[in-house]
């Protein structure tokens, strides 16, 4: 773990951009912690749901493992689903129906508090916001890069999620695939 007496010189980019993102965010997550205090609702909360193997830190994680190596793409991830501890509905099955609308707020509220410029916060904030909701052809007609950017986070999202729950999404990837095909 990190010795806060030393000068580190390593910063969330640094971080986020390794080729291992997940040994990655481990090895600093001391340090990601004292950043971003706001990650530490996700540690060990359970989703109790069937579509859901993992508790939603674990799950960032994985999801996080399928990404490529793009800094918006990642942490967009790695705050996505920030916001279900506290917006989940309790039942015999646990819900999370505005949890990004939640996770973006608490984005919006992090990068701030990092100082990123507002260009930046206002596409990741976009990217949290719609990890969830279909991509229609009007987005991708009118910012290609940044639906493109939200299909990754959805792709990550989804193969972290239950693999016995998977055949719907990964027809909704595809048929968006296809979309993307029609654009470029």
């Amino acid at each position: 773990m990190i010795d806060f007496n030393k000068n580190l010189d390593i910063n969330l980019e640094d971080i986020l951009l390794a080729d291992d993102v997940v040994t990655s965010i481990l090895d600093y997550l001391d340090y990601i912690v004292s950043i971003i205090p706001e990650i530490q609702f996700m540690f060990g909360f359970l989703q109790k749901h069937p579509h859901h193997h993992l508790n939603v830190w674990d799950h960032t994680l994985y999801a996080l493992s399928f990404s490529e190596k793009d800094f918006m793409i990642r942490l967009a991830l790695l705050l996505h689903d920030s916001g279900k501890p506290f917006s989940f509905q309790e039942g015999e099955v646990r819900h999370f129906k505005n949890h990004p609308k939640v996770s973006m707020e608490i984005t919006n509220y992090v990068l701030r508090q990092l100082s990123f410029d507002d260009d930046f916060i206002r596409d990741v904030c976009f990217i949290v916001l719609n990890h969830d909701t279909p991509i229609k052809s009007s987005l991708i007609e009118n910012n290609y890069d940044l639906a493109l950017k939200i299909y990754k986070v959805q792709y990550c999202d989804c193969m972290a999620h239950h693999p016995e729950h998977l055949e719907n999404r990964i027809k909704y990837l595809s048929k968006t695939r296809e979309m993307f095909l029609r654009y470029q």
